[in-house]
């Protein structure tokens, strides 16, 4: 199953719940509506009234219902981080010094790197001693993983990656979108059990007028109660076959299925397990890693720990489940101890930039959203090979956003002095200067190392207020649109922080549904193939064969020619939107015909790699790590 066949999954599931909410939503109505009808028939004996009081009832416990979800939805619109905030969540800063904190982000950071997506935000719960950890968020611009301390202290390296490839299986899979809306809806339910806890605080007393309204705010708890049932029983039945799913992505991304089984053991031999001590962790239950609650069997929102170990060690009995059980007395172990004696902190070396690796075109699109052997081994390597001052600059509030101005600045002379000139009248001369210190730093980085850095600095310019992500965006768009002579790839990276700033400032308005076949956008993708044909190859002649390569996978009945825009790369700006906007199987074969363009000669150079990567990236459609080559034993 590919990465688009794994999102309409989750669009399928979302449909579902859908049915499933408006069924919870339709017997609530009607429990209203008896309670209602039997005060008025039974209590005040005014059966003449039921018609329009049972009207009444109907449309006031449907507003309720909605009011309540829009409200939980809207204050969800922030995204993933004001979920972890809400639990409590301790945002880990970029350039933390915490040995704990750093191995953490160097995880994460490895995980987006390898997998060609962005940097979540990434937050601990200080306050939870048991070891769990969730994805939050509506789209990868805005998500945010979040680890239990206790995750943190008692995980080794690898167990900790483990897990956390397990939450970016659910970013990639689009998983978190659904929890979000999940979250939302139910809350509506539930809303009306809270109702009736209110109303019974207004009855108390000993006037007898006060018995009917007593009575209904019992009936409403009791309706409320049934309410939680539903909504317990909607999120086990959406969540439980995903946690199997998010296991098999983790092993997948990590090829070390042992890694998160020792994960799996250690919350079973963990005397607080997975769970949570916040109130709000019943309404997310069904986003953590491991069931933070306590529900079993078919209410649960996550299968056993046993049966997820035996899916990935079939082998494994349940004489092993006794002895993890029974460490549950013994001193918690210490995850930066095991590192150490397992020695597993030092990172692989970073391959020479001069290498080449061949590659078929079915093979590599087929790898959209799916990481591959060898591929978190070389996000190490490509993670470690950083030059560190590049490191702090990304990593600091203010040096990141300077840093990303640099990364858009032209080699180009001509280009540059239009670029800085646009620069300084939408800031200052200081910027300016600055910007190009960092261009002139950045003028000999190795070519897998750009897309990386300019990711792990956008993380960090994330945190600020949203006016500033608008403003840096236009300015990201203005670096690119400075003059008609600024390359693809300068103008590839512009668009793809330009989107993702865009995606993290209104994270609630940053989807989209696939609406449209290839036959709609034949122009826009002969435009983007002449781009990237012409991109990589100086010679006219070479850069029309690999159009026509191409063109043949994804179009082989069309005319079109190559004709690449003489007057700049603006007319790609129109075309993005319609290009995303293909339906799952065009945008799989139009990444095919993307990797066949730049294949067509049997060799793919890093630049041309790192090139499409950025393509892919703004069709959300991320290419892995394998494209950055590495040694082949």
């Amino acid at each position: 199953m590919n990465l688009f066949e794994r999102q309409e999954a989750v669009r399928r599931r979302s449909r579902r719940l859908v049915w499933l909410f408006a069924a919870a939503v339709l017997g609530v109505v009607l429990a209203v509506d008896a309670v209602a009808w039997l005060l008025f028939v039974g209590v005040f004996g005014q059966p003449g009234a039921t018609a329009p009081v049972l009207v009444a009832t109907t449309v006031l416990t449907l507003l309720l219902i909605a009011g309540a979800s829009l409200y939980r939805s809207l204050g969800l619109r922030q995204g993933g981080a004001a979920v972890a905030q809400a639990l409590g969540g301790t945002l880990v800063p970029a350039d933390t010094q915490d040995a704990n904190l750093r191995r953490l982000r160097n995880v994460v950071e490895e995980m987006a790197i390898a997998a060609g997506m962005p940097m979540p935000r990434v937050f601990v719960l200080e306050r939870e001693a048991g070891i769990n950890a969730f994805a939050a968020g509506f789209t990868p611009a805005d998500a945010a993983v979040a680890v239990t301390r206790g995750a943190l202290d008692r995980l080794n390296r690898s167990e900790l990656q483990a897990v956390v490839a397990h939450e970016f299986g659910h970013i990639v899979n689009g998983d978190i979108r659904l929890n979000l809306r999940l979250v939302g809806w139910l809350f509506g339910i539930l809303v009306v059990g809270i109702a009736g806890r209110e109303l019974l605080k207004a009855s108390h007393g000993s006037d007898r007028k006060a018995l009917p309204l007593l009575l209904l705010a019992l009936a409403l708890i009791l309706i409320g109660a049934v309410g939680l049932l539903f909504a317990r029983l909607i999120k086990a039945g959406i969540s439980r076959q995903r946690e199997y799913l998010a296991d098999a992505s983790a092993v997948q991304y990590t090829r070390d299925p042992d890694a998160l089984v020792g994960a799996f053991c250690k919350i079973g031999g963990c005397p607080q397990g997975g769970r949570l001590e916040q109130p709000e962790a019943e309404e997310v239950s069904h986003m953590l890693f491991e069931d933070g609650i306590g529900f079993s069997r078919w209410m649960a929102t996550h299968p056993p720990l046993l049966d997820r170990i035996r899916a990935l060690r079939p082998g494994f009995r349940p004489a092993q489940w006794e002895e993890v059980l029974a460490r549950r007395g013994l001193p918690p172990p210490s995850g930066l101890e095991e590192d150490h004696a397992l020695g597993l902190a030092g990172p692989p070396p970073l391959p020479p930039e001069e290498a080449a690796l061949p590659v078929a075109a079915p093979a590599l699109a087929a790898g959209v959203g799916q990481w591959r052997e060898g591929d978190v081994e070389r996000a190490r390597a490509v993670a470690a090979a950083i030059p560190e001052v590049l490191d702090r600059a990304a990593r600091d509030r203010e040096e990141a956003v300077l840093l990303l101005y640099g990364l858009l600045i032209s080699a180009r002379p001509a280009v540059r002095e239009r670029q800085c000139f646009e620069l300084k009248a939408r800031s200052s001369e200081a910027v300016v200067g600055q910007a190009r210190d960092y261009a002139e730093r950045l003028a000999g980085l190795h070519a897998a190392l750009r897309l990386p850095l300019a990711m792990i600095a956008l993380s960090t310019v994330k945190q600020r207020p949203r006016a500033e992500l608008e403003a840096i965006a236009d300015l990201c768009f203005a670096l690119s649109h400075a003059d008609g002579g600024v390359d693809f790839l300068h103008y590839g990276l512009a668009q793809l922080l330009r989107n993702e700033l865009a995606e993290s400032a209104t994270p609630g308005e940053a989807w989209r549904r696939p609406r449209l076949k290839l036959s709609q956008v034949e122009a826009e993708v002969a435009l983007l193939l002449s781009v990237m044909a012409q991109a990589g190859h100086a010679a006219p002649a070479e850069a029309q064969r690999a159009f026509l390569a191409g063109l043949q996978a994804v179009l082989p009945q069309s005319a079109a020619r190559y004709q690449p825009p003489v007057g700049g790369l603006a007319l790609l700006d129109e075309a993005w939107p319609r290009l995303d906007a293909l339906l799952p199987k065009g945008k799989l074969m139009l990444v095919e015909a993307l990797v066949a363009a730049a294949l067509h000669d049997g060799r793919l150079t890093v630049a041309e790699g790192e090139l499409l990567r950025i393509v892919c990236a703004i069709l959300h459609a991320p290419l892995p790590a394998a494209l950055c080559p590495g040694r082949r034993d």
